[in-house]
């Protein structure tokens, strides 16, 4: 065995032998949730998920309150508790009835002893001690660890009550949140009006990145999109096999490099360099296509008589913009209930069809330097004679071949 493996196999016995005998021969679920806490307990440095952990301060005599001490009615309960909250949060005040209520993270150590009803505002409870009381936590969980004892009812509103090996007297419950999702609470101008500051957000974002993609690499960029427009459906499946391909080409990457000394090294620059590449083939196509719409729309244009002016920022612009339309429709009428899913499931697979073909066309052109299925290279048959002899040289007009003698 390698010296730098002891220390993860001594982690991990460790944690094995940290999990009570209960928690292996009870349910599946039960004895990853006990590993998963533990591991958690075992890490020395955890990110904060919620509010400082502090006190509430009890209301004045007007102020809300919350009386605890039955749980059979949680919507009563979840009402008032959200009806007493303030932003931020700190600023909240509630006076609870037999109890006291508390912020963010709280924990009940294996020697305490809490008297009275316990409710937690957007916080996790950890119980090892004695609870004489309920307990009650709106957005959060609470775990039972061994040991543990709560004289009363346990009820976790918009979260989940783990029971690690803990004591209840009452009854245990866990119930989503009843109350409704504020997005079904906007009227639909507010809502048209926040969706179309977010498409407007994207579309500035990617204006900005395609711009400096064509100051910076248009030459890439131009050979990507001829390959978009004469190679359209080998693109396609290319992309398509591409998307299959992604995750299991990284895997073996990874397992290539991870067998080698020196190569476990660069694991971590490999996976950084992986995902910027598979980012900027994504991003790059996808600027590609709208080049390409672009450009035939600009052509177009010009073909009738109007005098529009052909560069790569115009094509880039007009391309964009034909893809802002299909979500302006989402935007628009994406507040109906059947239309709305409708187009919206129709934008996806519009935007996901011509990202997979600019993916695959990044893919043909490795990144736009291969120009072989941009149209750019004529194959040896088309080189004749008479293709040579047709063709404009300098600027001079091409003419018909003079009939031979005799003919």
């Amino acid at each position: 065995m390698r010296a730098g493996k002891a220390p993860l196999t001594q982690l991990l016995l460790a944690i094995l032998a940290l999990v009570p005998a209960a928690a292996v021969h009870a349910s599946p679920d039960r004895a990853l949730s006990g590993v998963a806490v533990k591991i958690r307990e075992l890490l020395p440095i955890t990110l904060p998920t919620g509010p400082a952990p502090q006190a509430v301060q009890q209301a004045d005599a007007q102020g809300p309150t919350v009386n605890p001490s039955r749980l059979d009615q949680p919507a009563r309960i979840e009402r008032e508790l959200r009806a007493a909250m303030r932003r931020p949060i700190s600023n909240t005040r509630l006076t609870v009835v037999g109890g006291k209520a508390r912020i963010g993270h709280t924990s009940i150590g294996s020697s305490e002893r809490l008297d009275g009803h316990l409710v937690v505002l957007e916080g996790d409870t950890e119980v090892h001690g004695r609870v004489e009381g309920n307990i009650v936590t709106l957005d959060g969980d609470i775990s039972l660890h061994p040991g543990s004892v709560v004289v009363g009812d346990v009820l976790a509103i918009g979260g989940t009550v783990r029971e690690l090996g803990g004591t209840v007297s009452g009854t245990v419950q866990s119930l989503e949140s009843a109350t409704p999702d504020a997005v079904s609470t906007v009227s639909a101008p507010m809502l048209v009006a926040q969706r179309g500051a977010g498409l407007v957000g994207v579309f500035l974002t990617l204006l900005v990145l395609g711009f400096g993609l064509v100051t910076f690499g248009r030459p890439n960029l131009e050979i990507v999109s001829d390959t978009v427009a004469h190679s359209f459906g080998r693109s396609f499946t290319v992309g398509l096999l591409g998307q299959i391909l992604i995750i299991p080409t990284f895997g073996m990457l990874v397992v290539g490099l991870v067998l080698t000394v020196a190569g476990a090294l660069l694991v971590p620059f490999a996976v950084v360099i992986y995902a910027l590449l598979a980012i900027v083939a994504v991003l790059g196509g996808l600027f590609a296509v709208a080049h390409a719409m672009g450009e035939t729309i600009t052509r177009r244009r010009m073909a009738r008589g109007l005098m529009v002016s052909p560069n790569a920022y115009r094509y880039l612009l007009t391309g964009l913009t034909g893809l802002a339309t299909t979500w302006l429709a989402w935007v628009a009428f994406g507040w109906v209930p059947v239309a709305g899913s409708i187009i919206f499931v129709a934008a996806m697979l519009g935007t996901w069809f011509l990202g997979t073909v600019g993916f695959g066309a990044a893919i043909l052109s490795r990144g736009g330097v291969r120009e072989h299925f941009a149209g750019r290279i004529l194959p040896p048959e088309m080189m004749t004679d008479e293709y040579l002899w047709a063709t404009p040289q300098f600027g001079v007009p091409a003419i018909k071949r003079p009939p031979r003698d005799g003919a």
